[in-house]
């Protein structure tokens, strides 16, 4: 799985402009192939014995007396597996198309193996060294892929946005890492079970589970390490999808889950996950109410999502497989609807402002009907797929903590809102096209991977959940949870209509105000509220005063104090050395009479101070 795309990576930038004819080709079946690995392993854990689904395989010795590479076969590892080849190659499929005029499009396929090599490696690896290794490998994919169109200043600056915030929740987890080999002297899964609360004091383990949470905000894009999420929308759209929906975003999720034996023994760190869950999925929402570029709403959407999965992570085995089945989902119908919006730039000459849209449905029937789905999905139409896995999420928060479980509930709210808003402003109402568009469907390489993930925006959540399917399947990997959830299918509950009466009400709004009525090309000034939104909730402008600005002055003060200071002190010794030796030199003139009259003169001294120095 990891050494296909892997190989592919490196023919494709070795082979240079020698494979620009078939290098997406080949891009695409190193994808596939993993992919066809993947099922195949799927297929050979599913005929052992649940106890048994954990295979380890090992490698090399990777640092002597620390850690070997190895791979770890479980349920949690295989799912993610699943996903990132299966929707990964049908993003590579989709890029065929969409990056056919692109002079490097051979380049971008490189990029695109890579980063699913990467993300391969990241939760396949069976110890902390190995995920690590593959983490820096998406992050490095991650700023290659946002600043692959590098002559774009804005597409340059989000890669470096990326790459830096990331590095900052790298630096958290690698110091959680470096804490759990310090305490428990193994970086190895299987060495770091339930038992990990037996072996070390709750205020270690909250240490180790708060520094991992550093690491998982800076990938998944939560709170506050969330900055660099919506201006990676300056990449091409498939990469959008590739970030959003089967890799990157998701690793933080996944560390979460397979770290759960730290979380469960510190109850303090998994109380932070769930706040924070809250925290991003309702200020993503909020983001994403305010966004007229349509590939910014969906990365707001993104992040409000991943908060919900955050939020099921933090609940323990009971969530996990909540959580784990909204990130499969939502791997679908997000990737549609990137896709989707993808289909409608290139239809629209890559406009990406939904003003400019407007009636776009009886001209592109298939992207429209597929992105529908995907909406109605990320919605929680009931018996859609993000019905039941975001549903499980909203009841196990309740049961856990209500206060979290409401707050979830309004987020559904504003995601039918903003989701609507979107759907609206782009397929419906009145045409505010440009005089010189001209939209029109896109071709099949590009429509077929929408229909295939459309069909798993409808039925895979009701695969995953009915019938406690997932959580059985999971239960080797994370744990059983002390109660199973009865196996229903949901909306009877308090929470669960108030849920559907929400996201109705928002869906609603939505319509009077971008359906029904007319939709001003430039954008209105809107209130205090809206201009919140529009500028991400300031959070450019609180890391540039909190953490830029007094970098800069820091960084002024060092230089001023190694100039003036270490600089000063060296050079002034060394102009008084230089200075005192130049006035020396003079006496040395090189005539013999001077000599000797200093002699002369010396002599006369020597004798005075005998003689004056003898009378007294």
């Amino acid at each position: 799985m990891i050494a296909l795309p892997l190989l592919g990576a490196a023919i494709l930038l070795l082979g240079g402009r020698r494979t620009d004819r078939w290098g997406h080709l080949l891009g695409v079946a190193m994808s596939l192939g993993a992919f066809a690995v993947a099922v195949a392993s799927f297929v050979q854990l599913l005929a052992l014995n649940p106890g048994e689904r954990r295979r380890g395989i090992e490698l090399f010795e990777f640092i002597p007396g620390m850690a070997d590479l190895g791979v770890l076969i479980d349920p949690l590892s295989i799912s993610f597996a699943l996903l990132i080849t299966g929707v990964g190659s049908l993003i590579h499929i989709y890029s065929i198309g969409y990056m056919s005029h692109d002079h490097d499009r051979r380049r971008f396929f490189a990029y695109l193996n890579l980063f699913v090599a990467a993300m391969l490696l990241l939760v396949l690896s069976d110890n902390y060294l190995g995920l690590f290794v593959g983490w820096e490998g998406v992050g490095l994919a991650s700023y290659l892929l946002i600043g692959f169109w590098q002559f774009k200043p804005s597409a340059a600056t989000a890669a470096k946005k990326a790459f830096v915030i990331n590095r900052v929740g790298d630096f958290g987890l690698l110091i959680g890492i470096f804490t759990i080999w310090t305490t428990f002297g193994s970086l190895a899964f299987r060495d770091l079970g339930a038992d990990v609360a037996t072996q070390a004091s709750e205020g270690t383990l909250t240490a180790i589970g708060l520094l991992l949470l550093v690491g998982a905000c800076g990938k998944s894009a939560q709170l506050p390490l969330q900055a660099w999420l919506l201006d990676a929308m300056e990449g091409p759209t498939p990469v959008s999808a590739l970030i959003h929906a089967a890799t990157m975003v998701t690793a933080g999720v996944y560390l979460v889950v397979r770290s759960g034996a730290f979380f469960e023994a510190a109850p303090t760190a998994q109380l932070v996950v769930t706040i924070v869950g809250v925290a991003t999925l309702l200020a993503g929402a909020i983001i994403g109410c305010a966004k007229d570029d349509i590939k910014k709403g969906l990365a707001g959407s993104t992040m409000s999502q991943i908060g919900y999965m955050m939020l099921g992570a933090g609940l323990g085995p009971a969530g996990y497989a909540f959580a784990i089945g909204h990130l499969i989902t939502h791997g679908f119908f997000k990737a549609n609807m990137f896709l989707g919006a993808g289909s409608v730039m290139h239809a629209m000459n890559d406009e990406v402002d939904m003003r400019r849209y407007g009636a776009l449905f009886p001209v592109m029937k298939v992207t429209a009907v597929t992105f529908v789905i995907g909406y109605l999905a990320i919605i929680g139409f009931p018996l859609l797929s993000g019905y039941y896995t975001k549903e499980g999420i909203i009841e196990t928060a309740m049961h856990h903590n209500p206060v979290l479980g409401w707050l979830a509930v309004l987020g559904a709210g504003l995601t039918g809102f903003y989701m609507s808003r979107m759907v609206f402003m782009t397929f419906f109402g009145k045409k505010r096209w440009a005089d010189d568009a001209h939209p029109h469907e896109s071709p099949a390489v590009m429509t077929v991977p929408l229909i295939i993930l459309s069909i798993g925006s409808i039925g895979l959540g009701a695969f995953l959940v009915l019938g406690n399917r997932f959580a059985t399947f999971l239960a080797p990997a994370v744990g059983t949870p002390a109660e199973m959830p009865e196996p229903h299918v949901f909306g009877v509950g308090p929470a669960a209509l108030a849920t559907l009466a929400l996201v109705a009400a928002g869906a609603a709004f939505a319509w009077m105000r971008y359906g029904a009525a007319e939709v001003p090309v430039t954008a209105p000034r809107g209130s205090f509220l809206t201009t919140f939104a529009r500028r991400d909730l300031y959070g450019d402008a609180l890391n540039e005063s909190l953490f830029m600005r007094p970098g800069q002055w820091l960084t002024r003060l060092s230089v001023f104090f190694d100039n003036r200071g270490i600089d000063g002190l060296v050079n002034g010794l060394a102009a008084g050395i230089g200075g005192t030796s130049g006035r020396l030199r003079r006496v040395q003139t090189g005539y013999v009479r001077s000599y000797a009259l200093s002699i002369f003169f010396g002599a006369a001294v020597v004798v005075g101070a005998l003689l004056y120095v003898g009378n007294m």
